[in-house]
């Protein structure tokens, strides 16, 4: 496996990461512990040494599966956790609720070690941006957990311009995760400048687009009652079948290059700059392998002009979240 460094840190990973996230929360019911278990081992197998997860993911269910499941391999993997939302006392996620306190984020982080079976985390995000709380105060509280060496690397997601500055002011901030695909490239036009002229890393989620850019998913696919994308105007039936286009771009891109339309895409976010690491998810070792391929893909500059000329050309419909959860972003 390929390896890339985030940004100026020392922080170096697989080019490819595994987002945890679906195998306990958002997808529909969580799936099997210990099948999981055995998807992230083998994922460890391939070469991926970076893991991303969250404390609200279940909550703590995915925590405490990510920890237990590498536990064997903790000095050769990286993995990657997050503060700032509140979860609810019944055991479920609220997602509008921040909180992003100094003492908050130092009581996360014990409780994130614990359930991780470690004694620093490697990457530390903030979730979401707390407007009410001075994003100053917020990485100065991790810089004391640095301090302390109870985290090594401090992150953000979904973090505007403004805020990524005045947060690296008080604590370098080694990665940015925000949502990053061909059918999401809103962060080109601000966040990957500010990215380049500070040294930060990459980290996209969703670079598939939440499973739509597989090609898998089409306009009469049903999801679980309990999976989010139900509530996604992305993914009503008429977007679907509007977005359909930006699949069969990827779909022939792939028969040229024998490839899957996953493997295209994921192959793009990877060319585009050398400290972008992305983070699919998957429940399944045969959609790991697929994606794991995509490193080996080569997209000629030729490629990528076909590829942006082509995509620019299709007016993606559907916003990618709910307006509530839009609010939380960009900040």
């Amino acid at each position: 496996m390929q390896q890339r460094t985030l940004g100026k840190s020392t922080l170096t990973v697989s080019a490819l990461g595994l987002g945890c996230m679906g195998m306990s929360f958002s997808y529909g019911p969580p799936a099997d512990k210990q099948e999981m278990i055995a998807l992230i081992r083998s994922a460890v197998e391939r070469g991926v040494t970076f893991f991303d997860t969250a404390e609200v993911y279940g909550p703590f269910l995915n925590e405490e599966l990510v920890g237990e499941a590498l536990a064997p391999f903790r000095e050769h993997v990286v993995i990657a956790t997050k503060f700032g939302f509140k979860p609810s006392s019944s055991g479920e996620s609220r997602w509008s609720e921040l909180d992003s306190r100094p003492e908050h984020i130092k009581q996360v982080a014990e409780a994130s070690l614990s359930r991780l079976k470690v004694e620093a985390l490697d990457l530390f995000y903030q979730h979401r941006v707390d407007p009410a709380v001075p994003i100053e105060d917020v990485a100065g509280a991790v810089k004391d957990l640095i301090q302390a060496g109870k985290v090594k690397h401090f992150g953000l997601s979904e973090a505007g311009a403004q805020t990524i500055r005045r947060a690296h002011a008080v604590q370098p901030v080694t990665a940015l995760q925000s949502e990053y695909s061909l059918w999401w490239r809103k962060p080109e036009a601000e966040i990957l400048p500010t990215l380049t002229e500070l040294g930060i890393g990459f980290v996209p989620y969703s670079p598939l687009g939440k499973g739509f850019l597989t090609g898998k998913i089409k306009e009469n696919t049903e999801f679980d009652r309990t999976d989010f994308r139900n509530t996604l105007p992305r993914f009503t039936p008429e977007a679907r079948q509007a977005n359909q286009a930006l699949v069969d771009l990827l779909e022939d891109i792939g028969k040229r290059k024998q490839s899957t339309p996953a493997q295209i895409a994921l192959a793009w976010l990877l060319a585009q700059q050398p400290w972008i690491v992305p983070i699919p998810g998957t429940t399944k070792l045969t959609r790991l392998e697929e994606n794991l391929g995509a490193v080996k893909v080569e997209l000629t500059l030729d490629d990528l002009r076909e590829i942006n000329t082509a995509a620019s050309k299709i007016q993606v419909q559907g916003a990618r979240y709910p307006e509530q959860l839009e609010q939380l972003t960009g900040r």
